[in-house]
């Protein structure tokens, strides 16, 4: 505690026991809450926010600690060190300094000291040897001998803080770090305030130096927690850029007409739709497509390659590329999405898929198309809706040399074929998603559009939810 004669205002009167005992109850009680809190929270894992928060509560702990220590203190007041001769006239004794409690080890992480300046005595509490690890058996170290224990590049600024002092009067505010004999380094904060002698000189000079180096710690875990967990934002944030730019670029529009103009008569009306996932999940692979090949026949399908990210939505668009090309080559549904499997295979990365592959003969109005572990598609024909008898087929990359059977199914002119990835009814099982849909044929049969029988797709399950992203794609069947 500063002397009665300190610089510039009397000594602070101490506050009541009962008072500081009250502050000490709710200190402990609010130790007690936080801990609870921190116990539930894992200390271990690759979550950076989980890590962030740990690290907050054990800084919030660790200021909790020291703050009952410190009011422990206050409560049971400093034990008395032994007399020792006053200086000379003007001088004030050497003030008591405080000693660690019996069961308060916290404690021993503060320290004081008194540098009287007329007979370059010093005088040091037993917790100050501790903290600077030195031997409580030698003497205490003067104002000039002190920075021999502080890193180089510290020490400008504990001289600073000490000339201010002595100069010109300024309190002690600040921190350096020390290097104690075994080689450990560790945080000091220290603060002061210069004594006035009988002729207003500075007589002496008294501090309390608090080893604040678990503090720091704490916060500089924090900080880099923090940090951390800003950087995957950012990361994050940037993929999904990239992987929507990507999709944007593979995938044809979905307003219009989806592909290559016809040459001949129109004979789908076609549209479709990619539909986000309600949260912040990084994009996946879904994809739809639509493509009028050069016999006059067009191609539908539609995907989903499991995961999220950039690396997904590259894998997605190898996939579309590779569909296109094999079925401008002529290759059928069951074979392509064979060769599709091939290719999964065959990556160094391993991965999922699910797809259905069609192609339209406008000629005899009829349809082949195969599936790879993804829902058949819907029907609509008269106001009524059903489920097309899926042909084998297994998910793409499940087994090596898979095959994949064919179904063939006559359409009419008015048929309504929807096309969708799994993504798109959230949380139901199948049965409950398929009578959803097939719930919609009067509304489709009403509509005058593909993109109006899409747009009612999405009124009835655009909505917040859903986990994963979907893609839907209608073709009406027109001549």
């Amino acid at each position: 505690m500063p002397s009665p004669v300190s610089a510039d205002r009397p000594a602070a009167q101490p506050p009541g026991r009962g008072s500081v005992e009250a502050l000490i109850t709710q200190t402990r009680r609010l130790k007690g809450d936080v801990d609870a809190v921190r116990r539930d929270t894992p200390s271990e894992g690759s979550d950076p926010e989980e890590r962030w928060q740990r690290a907050l509560y054990d800084l919030a702990l660790h200021q909790l600690d020291d703050l009952d220590a410190h009011l422990a203190q206050l409560r049971d007041g400093p034990d008395v060190a032994p007399a020792t001769p006053a200086g000379p006239v003007g001088t004030p004794a050497a003030r008591p300094v405080p000693t660690a409690g019996p069961g308060v080890s916290l404690l021993s992480r503060v320290g004081s000291a008194d540098w009287n300046l007329l007979t370059d005595e010093a005088s040091w509490s037993g917790e100050l040897y501790q903290i600077l690890g030195l031997d409580p058996a030698s003497p205490a170290l003067t104002l000039d001998e002190l920075p021999a224990l502080v890193l180089d590049e510290d020490r400008p600024e504990l001289t600073a803080m000490v000339t201010d002092c002595l100069v010109d009067g300024k309190p002690i505010d600040g921190e350096f770090r020390v290097v104690r004999p075994d080689g450990s380094v560790r945080a000091v904060h220290m603060m002061g305030e210069p004594v006035l002698g009988a002729d207003g000189g500075t007589a002496s000079m008294w501090a309390v130096l608090r080893d604040v180096s678990e503090l720091r710690r704490c916060r500089r875990t924090v900080r880099e927690t923090r940090d951390s967990l800003q950087h995957q934002r950012r990361q994050e944030q940037t993929e999904h850029r990239i992987a929507a730019e990507l999709q944007e670029a593979v995938l044809p529009p979905w307003r219009g007409s989806l592909r290559l103009p016809h040459q001949g008569p129109r004979t789908l009306d076609l549209s479709a739709r990619r539909l986000p996932a309600a949260t912040t999940t990084p994009l996946g692979g879904d994809w739809y497509d639509a493509l009028e090949l050069a016999d006059g026949e067009t191609l539908l399908s539609v995907g989903d390659l499991t995961g999220h990210g950039v690396a997904v939505a590259s894998g997605m668009a190898m996939l579309l590329g590779a569909v296109r090309g094999m079925a401008l080559a002529g290759t059928g549904p069951g074979e392509l999405l064979g060769m599709l499997n091939q290719l999964l295979d065959a990556t160094v990365e391993p991965a999922l898929g699910s797809a259905v592959c069609c192609r339209y003969r406008p000629e005899t109005h009829t349809l082949v198309w195969a599936q790879a572990g993804h829902p058949a598609p819907l029907l609509f024909r008269d106001g009524t809706g059903r489920v097309l008898k899926a042909p084998d087929g297994v998910l793409l990359g499940a087994t090596s040399g898979a095959v994949y059977g064919q179904a063939v199914e006559a359409l009419q002119p008015g048929d309504l074929l929807l096309l969708h990835t799994d993504g798109l009814v959230p949380g139901h099982s199948p049965t409950p998603a398929l009578e959803r849909l097939l719930a919609l044929a009067p509304r489709f049969a009403a509509a005058r559009t593909a993109q109006d029988c899409v747009r009612t797709v999405v009124e009835e399950f655009g909505g917040g939810g859903r986990e994963d992203d979907a893609c839907v794609l209608v073709a009406r069947v027109t001549a």
